[in-house]
């Protein structure tokens, strides 16, 4: 099978290997597109491996058809997904949601498992609650903006330039802020605060986030684009009676997965299929291209996913 591998010098590169063979309780999946996110390029860049026992290959995320039965499907990976074939748990599968594209349909299932993970089982979002999302234009930040909205929150939220602030309000944001000219911190204390904070900065956001918290408000951290450690105001913390919260979903065990993919399709597949919810592509690209598709993730600036397509287009799964 056609796959993308990474090369010992930290590279993408096209490679012909062997299909794998599935494990008790997993399925093969013919894979039609996968999603490229923010964990494979850092585990390209030798900073994020993967767990064990997972495929060494990048690729959280796919789009196909199980072999066995010819249903469409969304698969949620620990690794493995740049490639014509994947074996996966069968508990790590979600039939793709109506009136959805099915190559568009691999950038859907990581990001919705991600954002229902932190904002609701984590972060216990809640109706009049305010919200900010750091990165609001990246694949994450794009759907935790349009859930917050539909579970009745007040949203804030960041962006890297002047014109994405317009892109962001489009998607349901109440206030927007470019966080290379904004005072962050006095902005968000402006508005009252923050129940809830969904945090990719990590380390470096760490005091500020903490301060930008109202009382028992919970700053939910699940990236360190900004670095893996940060100074802690303790005091404060414990003065506002709140939580710090760090999560992966990658590394978790399968039966963990499939609670999450369980409420995942429970809460979000009813809204794609109305298109109450919609996740902007930013581009595709063919498999041999990964490398292009990790350039755009890595210069920032787009709006939504980016998705590889392994196989020829199908048809519109209705």
């Amino acid at each position: 099978m056609r796959a993308i591998a990474i090369t010992e010098d930290h590279h993408l590169e096209p490679v012909d290997l062997p299909e794998p063979v599935p494990a008790p309780g997993e399925v093969l999946v013919d894979v039609v597109a996968a999603g490229v996110n923010r964990a494979d390029v850092a585990q390209t860049a030798g900073k994020y491996p993967p767990p064990p026992g997972a495929s060494e290959l990048p690729g959280l995320e796919i789009s196909g058809r199980r072999r066995d039965t010819g249903e469409a499907v969304v698969a949620l990976l620990a690794g493995g997904g740049y490639a014509e074939v994947v074996a996966v748990p069968e508990g790590q599968l979600l039939p793709v949601p109506e009136n959805t594209d099915l190559v568009e349909a691999a950038g859907v299932v990581e990001v919705c498992a991600t954002v229902v993970s932190n904002l609701v089982l984590e972060g216990r979002l809640r109706d009049g609650e305010t919200v900010l999302i750091h990165g609001g234009t990246g694949g994450i930040g794009t759907v935790a903006i349009q859930l917050a909205r539909q579970l009745g929150a007040r949203v804030l939220t960041t962006v890297g330039s002047e014109e994405a602030i317009a892109r962001v309000r489009e998607l349901g944001a109440d206030a927007a802020w470019n966080r290379r000219t904004t005072d962050l911190l006095e902005a968000v204390r402006e508005t009252g605060g923050a129940d809830v904070i969904l945090d990719v900065v990590g380390g470096s956001a760490l005091a500020d986030n903490v301060s930008m918290l109202r009382e028992h408000g919970r700053l939910v951290i699940i990236g360190t684009l900004g670095g893996a450690s940060g100074e802690l105001p303790i005091g404060m913390l414990m003065g506002k009676r709140a939580r710090v919260i760090g999560t992966t979903l990658r590394s978790r065990r399968t039966e963990g997965k499939r609670e999450i993919l369980e409420a995942t399709r429970e809460l979000v597949w009813p809204l794609l299929a109305d298109g109450s919810l919609q996740i902007p592509i930013h581009a595709r690209f063919p498999l041999e291209r990964a490398a292009e598709a990790h350039d755009v993730l890595r210069e920032g600036g787009h709006l939504g996913k980016v998705v590889l397509e392994v196989a020829e287009t199908q048809p519109r799964n209705r």
